[in-house]
């Protein structure tokens, strides 16, 4: 089954098309990795999928359902709409917090908008320490401003803030490129545990395919707007049919003993 699909995406800003044409899908349980270079339209696709840009044409379906209808260019753009079900990881964990709430208030927050089983204050409590578990974080840190903790907390924080609405599908936008190289490691297994504890589906962005390689389940290159290269993790590390993946392939270090 077939959480997303996107068929023919097509992105411009004025002359310029950042997205040109992509088709992809994204299985349930399954993580599907975009990888590309700064520019090629990556974060675009995800922004698209969560209501914050305008696709020009093409179609989304989320849960066989059409967010909004099919798009040329001479129909009004108009924006998907946000789906409690897709919800993002960004890139700069730290600035996607607000400096001014607590990791308490910051999930409480969106408990209490969402409407999630916050029945009494004591409830509340225990839903928030229980999403800070889930992301191996213990509640000691409930009281805690962003400042006051590492980039890998934070970003720990975003994800089981997107957690709080009990989301089907994760869009984590380059979510380990500004940690640590140990920190990402530990941050990318937590993804992957997700994955497999909550039955979560995830679009993992980045553009270094050693982040992705031992994460996705398929993999997707995409240059300068298009993919040109997609399939199993395996089959692309293994076989790569375009000089630009093999090109990152040829980037990615080498350890030897």
């Amino acid at each position: 089954m077939n959480l997303i699909e996107v068929e023919d995406l097509h992105v411009r800003y004025g002359d310029y098309e950042a997205v040109k044409g992509v088709s992809f899908a994204l299985g349930k349980g399954e993580i599907l990795g975009i990888v590309g270079e700064s520019g090629s339209g990556k974060s675009t696709i995800a922004k698209v999928l969560m209501g914050l840009e305008n696709p020009s044409s093409g179609r989304i379906q989320v849960k066989g359902k059409d967010e909004g209808e099919e798009r040329t260019d001479s129909t009004v753009h108009l924006k998907p709409s946000p789906s409690p079900n897709i919800q993002m990881i960004f890139q700069d964990a730290v600035g996607s917090l607000n400096p001014r709430m607590t990791v308490r208030q910051t999930l409480e927050e969106v408990l209490k908008v969402r409407g999630l089983e916050v029945s009494t204050s004591k409830h509340l409590n225990i839903q928030t320490s229980k999403l800070l578990d889930l992301v191996g974080l213990s509640s000691a840190i409930l009281d805690q401003y962003p400042r006051e903790l590492s980039g890998g907390q934070c970003q720990r924080v975003s994800i089981a803030r997107a957690l709080a609405c009990k989301p089907e599908v994760l869009v984590a936008d380059e979510p380990v490129s500004a940690l640590d190289v140990s920190v990402q490691a530990r941050v990318l297994n937590l993804l992957r545990d997700l994955r497999k504890d909550l039955g979560l589906s995830i679009l993992l962005i980045a553009h270094d395919l050693a982040v992705v390689k031992n994460v996705c389940d398929r993999i997707c290159v995409m240059e300068k707007g298009r993919f040109v290269d997609s399939g199993p993790a395996d089959e692309v590390f293994a076989h790569p049919t375009s000089a630009y993946t093999k090109n990152l392939l040829a980037a990615v270090p080498k350890i030897s003993c």
